[in-house]
C-alpha cells in the first residue's frame, strides 16, 4: 500500500533526521513507531502524510509516486485517502463537536446524498466511541479524553485508507490514553484502515502489530 524509498530530511539546526530510510507499510498494518524527542518521528509522519518533503527518495502510494503532486492534488490526495490524529486535538473553538467532525466534507464538493451518508456514519462513530451525547457541545466544555476522540471521529469521516497518529496520546491521562489506543486498535481491525501511530507510549505500541524504533535516522525493529 505504501513504500517509502531510501528517505532523507536534514535541518539546518538539527542536522539529519530520516538518513536513506526505507519502510514497506501493507494495507491494514498498524505500526507503532517509537524514539526520543527530535529523533525524527514527527517529520517522517508529515513526509509521509505530504505535510512535508524530503530531501531525497520516493513516496510510493497504491503503486504510484506521490511525491511530485502539486500542493492542490496534495491536498486532495490528504482529503480522500489520509486521517490525521495529532497530540493537541485542533477542534475549532467556534464549531460544535459534530460539526468539528464534520469539517473535512467541506474541503471538496459533496452530494446532498454523500452528506447524509456520512452524517449517519459520523453518528454511528460517535455513539461508538462515546461522544454522542456531546454532539452539540463546543470544544471548550468537553474533557481532553472526549476531544480527542472526536478528533478520531473526525479523522474517520472521509473512510480513509490510511490513519496517522502523531503522539495521540501523548495529552491524555492513563485512563483515557488506554481507551484511545483500544479504539484505534479497533478501528484498525473493523475497518482495515492501515494505522502508523508515532508515539512515547510503549503501552500504546505493544497493542499495534508491529513496533519500529527510529534511531539515527533509520527504523529499526
Amino acid at each position: 500500500m505504501l513504500r517509502l524509498e531510501k528517505i532523507s530530511k536534514s535541518f539546518e539546526q538539527r542536522g539529519t533526521v530520516l538518513d536513506k530510510l526505507d519502510l514497506t507499510i501493507e494495507e491494514g498494518d498498524s505500526i507503532a513507531v517509537t524514539g526520543p524527542s527530535g529523533s525524527g518521528k514527527t517529520t517522517l509522519m508529515n513526509i509521509i502524510g505530504l505535510l512535508d518533503r524530503p530531501d531525497s527518495g520516493n513516496l510510493i502510494f497504491q503503486g504510484e509516486s506521490i511525491l511530485d503532486l502539486n500542493p492542490g492534488e496534495s491536498a486532495r490526495h490528504r482529503n480522500k485517502n489520509i486521517g490525521f490524529i495529532f497530540q493537541d486535538h485542533l477542534l475549532l473553538p467556534h464549531l460544535t463537536v459534530k460539526e468539528n467532525i464534520m469539517l473535512p466534507l467541506f474541503a471538496t464538493s459533496v452530494s446532498a446524498e454523500e452528506y447524509d451518508s456520512k452524517t449517519g456514519y459520523a453518528e454511528n462513530l460517535m455513539e461508538r466511541v462515546g461522544i454522542k451525547s456531546i454532539a452539540d457541545k463546543y470544544p471548550f466544555r468537553i474533557s481532553g479524553g472526549e476531544a480527542q476522540r472526536a478528533t478520531l471521529v473526525r479523522a474517520l469521516i472521509n473512510k480513509p485508507l490510511l490513519l496517522l497518529a502523531d503522539e495521540p496520546t501523548g495529552s491524555l491521562d492513563a485512563k483515557n490514553a488506554d481507551l484511545l489506543g483500544n479504539l484505534l486498535v479497533e478501528m484498525n481491525l473493523e475497518y482495515k484502515i492501515t494505522l502508523i501511530a508515532a508515539t512515547h507510549s510503549f503501552d500504546l505500541a505493544a497493542k499495534l502489530k508491529q513496533h519500529m524504533k527510529l534511531e539515527n535516522g533509520k527504523l529499526v525493529k
